[in-house]
């Protein structure tokens, strides 16, 4: 693919002509404008942050550039990560991938790209995307402790972050290791205008909601903290409150308890109610200004939180103790002093809490130690700031170095000089053990007596009086120059990109990093185990009188370490550019794009990768890769390295593209590269395809051989099977006909010798005798003459089961029978009556099976003592049948009334319960029918034919307490009287003849199920009538 087909200006700026700064930010600008953000450096990529979502991300790109090689396809940071990952993972090189820049310039940015491109690609799997969304979930949380919003940035990191993630021999991702250096903990407790504090404090006021924040004892307004600066609590874009949600899933994702989360957001709220504690200003006895806390409550809520004595803390706040071998001295402190105190307290809390998330994220992403792994690092450090005047900061002494050069001359390759601005000189200034600007600092801050900015910068003035790199107002006087941009405070270093003014108030204070060991006791005193675990050395038993080391001691440590980390690995290069300073889309500002170019030496990496080689490699390793290229050297060579790697780019027609040195190859353009990693890629496939048609011949073969043995080997045991089977139907045949033949010999010699009818006899007598073993044995072992004994012993034989059967019909009748004779004729009368109750409510009527068990006695009144009751009955129509007292149910209104019911062979007399007098006689022949319900109750209605002429209206609605017995003596009174049945009907309605008209009768089940026997009657109009039982 030719890269100036379809380009925006040139892709990449080793073809830049004439290699120039103006064209060459004329060209950044024309990509920038045409939304082409990439550009490349040979393998070095430039990225220009565009401040806005562009659509060349996501699946479908990664899918793009991960089947393509670098140059095949636009400039991409996708195409520099597949680099990366593909030598990690296919040649098994460790990488690094440096991303530098201002501050703004997308560097953070960046290496989410990057991390979400190598997830993307990496293996599959439950284990795997467990460890890939705890790598990806890292990032908003650091982001969330350790990023604040500057002057140039709303989301700067205010921290260096080096990522190392640790991969299989199969390129999927076993965990990681991140180590943070210098975050940026003065911006705690002070920030310049326009600037926020760090973002978890804006998320935690934004989105914490209320019970959360009470118990943090917090406000949601930011004006009331004096750590956060007023003017800025909001930055447009951002959403704290959604932001403060992403935090807490993603810490739940890493693997933080919901214990340690409420632990890490208490430990955030005390940085911020330090910031609330005033101090006064006080004088003790001997006059001595000292200081005191105005108000108790911060300190109150701060101790009640962390569980600690507010007394100790505001002691340790305002004294100090200072101790020697012999004495221990208390030393009040003014309101200066105090509040210098409180801040160092606020700074060291939330540093080493920071720390301590950071290893809490190691813990969980970390790798077994047994375990063979690949290492891909990933550097995002501090952004440049440009200002005006620099505090203590950072100080990086990173410049292009002469490597190359040394290299090829050492292999025996023409080079051609390059100039370049060497930082050694510069590093040397700041790093050097004994006379650098770092260890002066050091120095001054260890030396007694009387220490201060100004001794120290006195120092640097007689110490780098003369060197070239080195400014000041001192030695610009001594040299007769006048700038008045230089303050009497101030130095300046010309570095390789330009001069940096420093200026020297509090450096002495700031490299020291003092936290008095008062403040450190009081923390590990408390009763929060997090914050007690952040101060280890305020435990007595642990108490050293060893100084700590200084800032610049801890940052020159920290950076060594990192360039030993980096210097193991392979580099992979991003510079980001800021196009504007307002966060403007499409805005490019010339000027701050120069000074860009100009210190990340974007030019020089031009001519240098112009004037050198791209890749050099051992002719070894070279070979052993790229040697199936060629028919000579593939697939067996038996001569050097070196002829093999020369004839395989001769072959290949590469021979201009290279240099031979002594011991390596070089290779001069990365296309080149490329171009033998295509070809090996597509040659591996000719031999995968030519290995997969020889394995398929042999596994064809094998199967073939394997199928035509099979096929033998069934083939004899089916024939042997055949044979088998027909020799036994042959020798069961041949047995058949013995057996006849044996038979019919039998039969013969039994006719000549024996009685013909012999066997029949003997059959006879054999049956007689089994049958009267049977009749016997059941004989003693009848069942009892009990009528419900339903049991009887089973026929021994099968040919006895029908005759079984009809001996224990004819044994059950004669049971019944006996039972029957037995029964006297009051008894039979009586069974009678409960066989006909049984035909008329069984399985009918839901209070039968209760009367079952109970006889039928007639007389529920005591008829024999009341002789007005005996006077009311027929003389000719014999006894009483039934004799109860029941309630009767006006129609009318609903109401019941007592009532005695007699029931005689002829009439249904019903008596008034107080005059015992006949209220209403009714002949049996006048009966029409009965009406009952299904349900537990009594309630029955008495259907008349005729209207009676003695006390009759019409039908009658009863409630009787023996509706089973009555109606049964009723039906069968009915029966002997007209011999007609008595109707008997189940229903739950009905109606009742009344006068000339008729009422409908609804009955209804209540909650006790008529189980009580109260009934309610209620009038639905003036026709119908609800009755609830």
């Amino acid at each position: 693919m030719n890269l100036l087909e379809g380009s925006v200006g040139v892709e990449d700026l080793v073809l830049l002509e004439p290699l120039e700064q103006e064209p060459l930010l004329k060209n950044l600008q024309l990509r920038y404008e045409s939304k082409e953000i990439y550009t490349y450096i040979g393998n070095v990529l430039i990225s220009v942050n565009p401040y806005q979502q562009l659509p060349i991300y996501g699946p479908e790109f990664i899918a793009k550039y991960q089947d393509y090689t670098f140059y095949e396809l636009k400039p991409h940071i996708y195409a520099l990560a597949n680099v990366a990952y593909q030598s990690l993972r296919d040649r098994d090189r460790d990488q690094c991938i440096l991303i530098t820049g201002e501050s703004g310039a997308g560097k953070t940015e960046a290496s989410k790209l990057v991390m979400s491109y190598v997830a993307a690609v990496c293996g599959k799997g439950e284990q795997v995307n467990s460890v890939k969304e705890q790598l990806l979930q890292s990032n908003p949380v650091l982001e969330a402790f350790g990023n604040a919003k500057t002057i140039r940035n709303n989301n700067s990191s205010r921290f260096g972050k080096y990522m190392d993630v640790e991969f299989d021999f199969k390129g999927s991702p076993l965990g990681g290791v991140i180590t943070n250096y210098l975050l940026e903990k003065s911006r705690v407790v002070k920030q310049l205008k326009g600037e926020r504090n760090f973002h978890i404090f804006y998320q935690l006021l934004a989105g914490a909601d209320a019970h959360l924040l009470t118990a943090l004892k917090l406000e949601r307004d930011t004006s009331g903290y004096a750590y956060l600066n007023q003017k800025v609590s909001r930055v447009d874009g951002m959403d704290d409150a959604a932001n403060f949600k992403a935090v807490q899933s993603a810490m739940t994702v890493i693997g933080f308890s919901e214990e340690e989360i409420q632990r890490v957001l208490e430990v955030t709220a005390l940085v911020l109610k330090l910031g609330n504690v005033e101090l006064a200003d006080e004088f003790q006895a001997n006059g001595v200004s000292a200081s005191s806390i105005r108000d108790g409550k911060g300190i109150q809520e701060i101790g009640e939180m962390v569980g600690l004595n507010s007394e100790e803390l505001e002691k340790a706040l305002c004294s100090r103790t200072m101790k020697t071998a012999k004495e221990k001295v208390v030393t009040a402190l003014n309101v200066i002093q105090a509040q210098y105190a409180r801040d160092a307290l606020a700074k060291n809390i939330y540093s080493r809490l920071f720390n301590w998330i950071v290893n809490r994220i190691n813990e969980s992403i970390k790798v077994g130690v047994g375990e063979k792994k690949k290492v891909m690092g990933v550097l995002d450090i501090y952004g440049f700031e440009i200002l005006e005047v620099r505090e203590l900061h950072p100080i990086t002494c990173l410049g292009p170095a002469p490597v190359t050069c040394h290299v090829s001359s050492c292999q025996g390759i023409p080079w051609t000089k390059v100039d370049y601005f060497d930082n050694g000189i510069i590093c040397n200034l700041i790093e050097h053990n004994q006379r650098g600007i770092l260890a002066m600092l050091d120095e001054e801050c260890l030396r007694p007596g009387v220490v201060s900015d100004s001794t120290f910068l006195a120092k640097l003035n007689q110490l780098f009086s003369k060197h070239d790199h080195y400014e000041s107002k001192v030695t610009q006087n001594a040299q007769r120059q006048y700038d008045h941009t230089m303050g009497l405070s101030c130095f300046r270093i010309c570095h390789y990109a330009g001069k940096v003014t420093y200026n020297v108030n509090s450096f002495i204070d700031k490299n020291n990093d003092l936290l008095f060991r008062d403040l450190s006791q009081a923390m590990w005193k408390a009763q929060h185990p997090l914050l007690r675990s952040l101060f280890p050395e305020g435990d007595p038993k642990q108490a050293s009188l060893k100084r700590p080391p200084t800032a610049g001691a801890q940052f020159k440590s920290s950076v060594a370490i990192l360039m030993k980390n980096l210097y193991s690995k392979n580099p992979n290069y991003i510079r980001c550019i800021k196009p504007n300073e307002h966060q403007q889309r499409g805005q490019f500002s010339w000027d701050l794009v120069a000074i860009q170019t100009q210190y990340l030496g974007l030019l020089e990496n031009v001519r240098v990768r112009r004037a050198g080689y791209a890749y050099r490699q051992r002719y070894e390793p070279f070979l052993e890769r790229y040697r199936l290229l060629s028919r000579s050297t593939w697939p067996r060579w038996n001569g050097g390295d070196r002829e093999g790697v020369e004839k395989v780019l001769g072959d290949l027609n590469l021979s201009s593209e290279v240099a031979f040195g002594k011991t390596k190859i070089f290779i001069r353009s990365p296309r080149t590269l490329f171009f033998l990693e295509e070809q090996r890629r597509l040659r591996l496939q000719q031999l995968a395809t030519l290995i997969q048609k020889v394995y398929r011949g042999w596994r064809c073969r094998t199967h073939y051989q394997l199928m035509r043995k099979s096929q033998i080997l069934i083939s004899s045991w089916f024939r042997g099977t055949m044979q088998k089977q027909r020799y036994e139907k042959m020798k069961a045949s041949a047995v058949l006909i013995q057996a006849f033949v044996r038979g019919w010999k039998a039969r013969k010699n039994y006719r000549k010798y024996f009685r013909s009818g012999a066997a029949l006899t003997l059959a006879n007598f054999i049956y007689m005798s089994m049958t009267q073993k049977f009749l016997l044995g059941l004989k003693n072992n009848l069942p009892s003459t009990n009528i419900l004994d339903r049991t009887w012993p089973a026929a021994p034989y099968r040919y006895f089961h029908t005759a079984n059967q009809e001996l224990q019909k004819l044994f059950y009748h004669w049971k019944c029978k006996r039972f029957r004779d037995r029964l006297s004729l009051k008894q039979v009368e009586i069974l009678k009556e409960k066989l006909c109750a049984s035909e008329l409510f069984k399985d009918k009527k839901a209070s039968y099976p209760q009367s079952v068990p109970i006889p039928f006695h007639g007389d529920y009144i005591g008829l024999q003592g009341n002789p007005k009751l005996q006077k009311l009955k027929g003389g000719a129509e014999g006894p009483i049948l039934m004799a109860e007292t029941v309630k009767k149910v006006n129609r009318g209104n609903g109401k019941t009334s007592s009532r005695t019911l007699l029931l005689t062979k002829g009439h249904v007399i019903l008596i008034d319960t107080k005059s015992s007098q006949a209220r209403t006689v009714i002949a049996l022949d006048n009966v029409a029918g009965v009406s009952v319900t299904s349900f537990k109750d009594g309630l029955f209605s008495l259907h008349l034919s005729e209207i009676s002429s003695v006390g009759s209206k019409g039908d009658f609605l009863l409630v009787s307490e023996h509706l089973i017995e009555l109606l049964t003596k009723m039906y069968q009174a009915v029966l002997d009287a007209t011999q007609k049945q008595l109707p008997v009907t189940v229903t739950e309605k009905f109606s009742l003849k009344f006068k000339e008209n008729r009422v409908d009768v609804k009955v209804i089940q209540g909650p006790e199920g008529g189980k009580n026997g109260k009934l309610s009657c209620k009038k639905k109009g003036s026709r119908c009538l609800e009755v609830t039982v």
